[in-house]
């Protein structure tokens, strides 16, 4: 039997993390009509939802002390180190297809390539981000120090670091921030790869009774979640805390379109195929230790 407490759910404070979960409690406000009560019937089971950085659930989960969260989101490339605690859930991933991180240089820097980066400082969203773990396979030799991914355009446009990682909405308002990218990291691992790169995932703790019931549970939310696009939107305008670029109608169904894709529903066997070859070419490249199980429910 599942525990009587509610079972703690953290994820990212970005538009496709935030959407996926509310069919699990509703969006408790009148405004939503319909939708404002849970969308899934979960019986005795209650869902605590909480938004953290995600380089902050990274650590929390990569640390047995402090991983207080029964289900959440990590990056792909922290996984290696939770693979003996956590269970990777078939729904709630993000992939880059052929899209990705930015990486990014103020619009007039000389810099353009990745080999013009040598010797300069890179700002990266967190050490265990998949964004950093692919600037590290197409460039080896940089400098980087980590920075919150809200602060990372502000550091480069003002010359506090040569270069930045973007991830999140960011990535879609670089120009009016003064910046230029001169990579997206999806594009560069389609290059290589031709699959996609494997971003966020959802994870479980394998030892909560019932995992296969939950990971049913989270499936169905995100699923609801994508069907019902302009109750997501709502949602989202509605959040406290919420971004300005999620005003902008184009720009929110851009984003959406991007990272509450038919592979947040259901990764498939092309999902796995791009965990396994990432996680493969960190291992020759020295970057994991080992290779991860990946136990997908």
């Amino acid at each position: 039997m599942l525990p009587t407490k509610a079972i703690t759910l953290a994820h990212s404070p970005d538009a496709d993390d935030l959407v996926m979960w509310w069919p699990l409690i509703g969006q408790r406000h009148p405004d939503a009509g319909a939708f404002s009560e849970p969308q899934i019937d979960t019986g005795a089971i209650g869902f605590d939802l909480t938004a953290r950085d995600v380089e902050e659930l990274n650590k929390l989960a990569v640390d047995p002390s402090a991983g207080v969260y029964d289900i959440t989101a990590v990056s792909a490339a922290a996984y290696p180190l939770i693979a003996d605690r956590y269970a990777i859930t078939r729904a709630g991933a993000s992939f880059g297809e052929h899209y990705g991180p930015k990486l990014v240089v103020p619009a007039d820097s000389a810099i353009n390539t990745f080999e013009d980066l040598a010797g300069d400082l890179v700002a990266i969203p967190g050490l265990n981000t998949t964004a950093y773990l692919t600037l590290r396979l197409a460039c080896p030799d940089i400098r980087v120090e980590e920075m919150l991914f809200s602060d990372i355009p502000g550091a480069v446009a003002n010359g506090e670091a040569d270069a930045g990682l973007l991830i999140h909405e960011a990535q879609l308002t670089l120009r009016d921030q003064g910046l230029r990218a001169i990579a997206d990291m999806g594009q560069w691992w389609g290059s290589q790869t031709s699959l996609p790169l494997p971003l966020g995932l959802n994870v479980i703790r394998r030892d909560l009774p019932e995992v296969d019931r939950l990971a049913g549970m989270l499936a169905e939310s995100v699923a609801i979640a994508a069907r019902e696009r302009d109750a997501s939107k709502a949602f989202l305008r509605r959040a406290p805390g919420s971004k300005p670029e999620w005003q902008d109608d184009a720009l929110l169904d851009q984003y959406l379109d991007m990272y509450v894709s038919p592979m947040t529903v259901d990764m498939g066997e092309r999902g796995k195929n791009a965990l396994e070859t990432l996680y493969e070419r960190a291992k020759h490249a020295g970057l994991i230790e080992t290779i991860p199980p990946l136990d997908i429910r």
